[in-house]
């Protein structure tokens, strides 16, 4: 049975490997001011709720589909 020491070592290891995964996808650039797939400008608004956004509101939504449809779901 495990005792107070263990349970709070397995708890700190929980803690740090969800920290790690939130720090390796977190987005290192910068967010871009026009969309590499159509070339508008992307608003401030979404470039400020995004970090390192790189496409439009439409060229991601495209995107996101055709992933959708790529993995098969």
């Amino acid at each position: 049975m495990a005792d107070a020491i263990d349970m709070a070592q397995q708890r700190s290891e929980e803690v740090l490997a969800r920290s790690i995964a939130q720090i390796i996808h977190r987005p290192v650039a910068v967010s871009a001011t026009f969309c590499e797939e159509c070339d508008t400008p992307i608003p401030e608004a979404r470039r400020r709720a995004i970090y390192g956004v790189i496409r439009c509101v439409s060229c991601q939504q495209i995107f996101e589909l055709k992933a959708t449809h790529f993995k098969g779901h």
